[in-house]
């Protein structure tokens, strides 16, 4: 990830701000200490009270931030994923994930088909006035057989694509509702799409919280036509 795109990530912007208040607390800090040793009580005490709202603010950012990491601003329509499939054998695939900011995952999948799903972070009031845009990430990519009774028995690929120590603003949400009363929550998925062999697939988020996947011209004739025809 180029430093430009590392930088409009809300957990980053968020992470930068927290640091810069607990550099000011701590300058707050030494002066406090100067001015202990210099007799001004007075002077002393509003140092310390800055220096506890510098730390208190760092802490309450940094944690915001860590629980936003992976989440990015969600535009009108805004590009996801792209999604390229390559056959291992039958009813097993290898993917490969390809963010707009460059980086990408390897993940091996099982079935006929795929979806993604995405957690789409809304603002309720005063926080939607405030003007606080949206955001998204990815959630899970799961695989699906066309066969009823294969789907039923068969082994089932479900990839979780969120962070993996859990702490997220929206399992934050859900332990502390009453901590959080601004944020909403709306999960997106898409459709299943079948996979084929060669296939890119792009996936995109509308506002809503639609994930819409589409197939490029060569993937979609091969879906068309599996045999060739």
């Amino acid at each position: 990830m180029n430093p430009i795109e590392l930088l409009r990530l809300p957990a980053t912007a968020l992470l930068v701000l927290a640091a810069v208040l607990l550099l000011l607390s701590l300058l707050q800090l030494l002066q406090l200490r100067r001015r202990l040793d210099a007799g001004a009580r007075l002077a002393a005490a509003w140092h310390a009270l800055l220096c506890v709202a510098c730390f208190a603010l760092a802490v309450l950012f940094g944690t915001g931030g860590w629980a936003l990491r992976g989440y990015r601003l969600l535009g009108e329509e805004t590009p996801v994923v792209d999604i390229d499939a390559h056959i291992l054998s039958p009813q097993r695939w290898a993917l490969t994930l390809s963010w707009p900011d460059g980086s990408t995952r390897q993940l091996d999948l099982a079935g006929d088909g795929w979806r993604v799903e995405a957690v789409v972070l809304k603002w309720k009031l005063p926080a939607l006035l405030a003007g606080l845009p949206s955001l998204y990430r990815l959630d899970r990519i799961d695989g699906r057989y066309d066969d009823p009774m294969q789907e039923a028995s068969a082994p089932r690929t479900v990839i979780g694509l969120g962070s993996a120590d859990g702490f997220d603003l929206l399992d934050l949400r859900r332990q502390y509702p009453r901590a959080l009363p601004m944020v909403d929550a709306v999960y997106g998925s898409g459709t299943f799409l079948p996979l084929v062999d060669g296939g890119h697939y792009s996936v995109s988020l509308s506002r809503s919280g639609a994930l819409v996947a589409r197939p490029d011209a060569a993937t979609q004739q091969r879906i068309s036509s599996p045999l060739g025809g």
